[in-house]
Formats: structure tokens, C-alpha cells, sequence
């Protein structure tokens, strides 16, 4: 061994230049390898995520679970609730390796016999999805119905007669081996990590699961004035508010008052548009994170301001104004809607919690 032998350590630097997420977060992990990382625990919430997301394509989706499931997980149902109008089974249990043909025996066992006994009808298709994916071998098996016919024959009194249930042992035989001989295996196929990655990215839980960020958020539509409805809390209360401010008796006041002064007007305006605004991060929301996360935010914006709105006034219009003032300037960075919340969302939601009953304009509450 000579000085030759030897070389200098020189790690190899990332094609390019490494950016600032790198220095505050490490070099990202891509989400195909990612799912392969998860714990039983988070495999088993990811899929029911996932699942959530196969709604679009089917009649109604719904999870089976328990020692009874009879080969059923993730079941898509065609166009109805019942399975001899059709459906897809999706098998995404938990596994901690690739899966073999060895690991999916049992499974298509119960499948040949359920359907033979008439508890359902055979599937269209017939998925396997899990984290660490398929393994060559059953890859191959996958793609060549007939040699998969074959193997699973091979093997049945090693891994299904005993398999299929805790109480009987189950012969391949008779009649059930002459609907085994006819069944269509060519319904078993898999689902891909790219796959399940980009359904995923179509539900509300995907910039929680994965980061990166919730995506553009559409402008605001503003109805026009004419389509003001007296059915929103928040209105009548602003109208009490204005009719004090003004010192117009006229009672119940109607939307007729905004054409007495400009400067209520033009207050109304920006209290409406302020409300829409609230209203679409609202919908925004539904579509790009869990559930709750909209509400709790609005809890965020009612703590904020609910000790200035209920304080002492001399009257409605600075009691508004100070309120409105308060929730321009609350902190919202814990939420995950942070990024996409703006001055006007904040204000808005007080005039949602206005109609929720939780704030009030007016001392006149109808």
C-alpha cells in the first residue's frame, strides 16, 4: 500500500447551486419515496386520504374493515351502493416489503371463494397498493393472467386452505375449483406510487401530508350591490350600526339607507367585499386542506378581536371600526391558511362570526 492508494475527501456537490430550502430543511425527499418511509400508522392514514380521493370516479366509496372484511379493503362502487351493479377493490394494507406472491395468495384465495359462495360478485378490477410496492416476481405474475392462475393453484393448499377463515378448511375442489378454473384473472393489477401521489395531490390533505406550499388562490368574486340579501346577519346588524350613525329612526332600517349618506355607502362596500373575501378563503379552503382548519382559524380571529369588540363604545360605527382595526393586525402564522390569508380575509370573518352569533355590531340583535 502506497501514498497512491489514498485520495483526498471531496464529496461530489449537487448538480447547481443548493437553494435556501436546502439550508432550512435538508435536501427534500421525493414523495414516491417518502409513502415508502411511512409507519403502519401513517400508511394507514395516507390510504384513507387517498381513498378519499377515488370519490370522483365512483358511485360512493367506502372502507371495510375488522377480522370479517372477506378480502374486501378500499371498495369503489359503480353506480350504485350494491355490488351487482359493479365495483373495484382496492387492497392497501400495510406491508413492511415489496410484496411477493407469497404475501398475496391468501387474498386472491378469499376472492375465488367469496364470490363462489355469492357473498359479492367478482370485481372489475382488483388493486394492490402498498407502501413498499410490488416485487418483480409478482409483477410478472400480475401481467400474465394465466401463469398467475397457475401459481395461485400451486399453491392453495399451502397458503388458502387454511387461510381463508378460522372456520373450515377450504379444498380447491368440486364446484368451488370449477369457478376458480373459470374466473377472470386478469382484474388483478397494482397501483403505483406516482399514481397515488397524483390522485393524493387532488385532495384537501396533500400540502399537510407533503408540504410544498397550497397552491394560487382564485380572486374573489364580489356579488353586485343589487344582490345584497337581508337573510345575512351581519347586513341588518351593519344597517342598525349605520341608522345610529346617521340618526335615521326608521325601524327596522332597510337597505334605502345607503342612498342617505355616501360615507355609509362606501363603508357598506368595503364591509361586503370584506365578507366575500372571507367567503372564498372559506371555499378555498375545502378543497386544499382538512376540515377544521378553516374554523380554526376564524377561533383564531374571534379571540383576537372579541375583547375589543364587546368593550365600550360611544356607539355601533366605532365599535366596527375598532373591531376591524383589532383583526387587521391579529397573528394568524399558526394556521396552515397563513400564506393565502390577507388583511380583508381577517376583517371578513369577523362578519361571518357576526352571523354565526358569536359577535354582534349592534345592540339591537335580532
Amino acid at each position: 500500500m502506497n501514498e497512491d492508494d489514498f485520495k483526498e475527501i471531496l464529496p461530489n456537490p449537487q448538480k447547481g447551486l443548493y437553494s435556501s430550502e436546502h439550508i432550512g430543511s435538508g435536501i427534500p425527499i421525493p414523495k414516491t419515496q417518502r409513502v415508502q418511509l411511512f409507519s403502519a400508522d401513517e400508511w394507514e392514514e395516507f390510504a384513507e386520504e387517498w381513498a378519499s380521493s377515488l370519490r370522483s370516479s365512483y358511485y360512493c366509496v367506502k372502507r371495510f374493515a375488522g377480522s370479517g372484511d372477506k378480502g374486501l379493503d378500499v371498495v369503489g362502487f359503480i353506480a350504485s351502493n350494491q355490488f351487482s351493479d359493479g365495483w373495484d377493490n382496492y387492497q392497501c394494507k400495510f406491508y413492511d416489503k415489496p410484496l411477493t406472491p407469497s404475501s398475496v395468495w391468501v387474498e386472491l384465495g378469499k376472492i375465488i371463494y367469496f364470490t363462489k359462495r355469492g357473498e359479492y360478485t367478482p370485481p372489475r378490477k382488483y388493486y394492490f397498493v402498498a407502501p413498499k410496492q410490488i416485487g418483480t416476481k409478482l409483477g410478472k405474475l400480475l401481467a400474465n393472467a394465466q401463469k398467475l392462475k397457475e401459481e395461485l393453484k400451486d399453491n392453495w393448499e399451502k397458503y388458502c386452505e387454511d387461510g381463508i377463515t378460522s372456520t373450515a378448511k377450504i379444498k380447491l375442489e368440486g364446484d368451488l375449483l370449477a369457478h376458480f378454473e373459470s374466473f377472470d384473472y386478469t382484474i388483478f393489477d397494482s397501483v403505483s406510487h406516482v399514481r397515488m401521489i397524483e390522485q393524493h395531490a387532488t385532495t384537501p390533505f396533500h400540502a399537510v401530508r407533503f408540504g410544498g406550499g397550497l397552491g394560487p388562490r382564485p380572486e374573489p368574486v364580489i356579488p353586485p350591490e343589487d344582490t345584497v340579501s337581508m337573510d345575512h346577519r351581519y347586513v341588518r346588524q351593519l344597517l342598525s350600526v349605520y341608522a345610529q350613525f346617521i340618526g335615521d329612526d326608521q325601524q327596522p332600517p332597510d337597505l334605502s339607507l345607503l342612498i342617505k349618506d355616501d360615507s355609509i355607502r362606501n363603508n357598506f362596500r368595503r364591509q361586503r367585499e370584506r365578507f366575500y373575501h372571507a367567503e372564498s378563503l372559506r371555499n378555498f379552503s375545502r378543497d386544499t386542506v382538512p376540515s377544521g382548519v378553516f374554523e380554526a382559524l376564524q377561533d383564531d380571529i374571534y379571540d383576537g378581536v372579541v375583547e375589543v369588540c364587546e368593550s365600550q363604545h360611544t356607539c355601533g360605527m366605532d365599535r366596527l371600526n375598532a373591531t376591524m382595526n383589532q383583526a387587521a393586525n391579529v397573528a394568524v402564522d399558526a394556521s396552515p391558511l397563513t400564506s393565502v390569508t390577507r388583511v380583508r380575509d381577517k376583517q371578513g370573518m369577523c362578519h361571518q362570526l357576526v352571523n354565526d352569533r358569536r359577535l354582534n355590531w349592534s345592540e339591537q340583535d335580532e
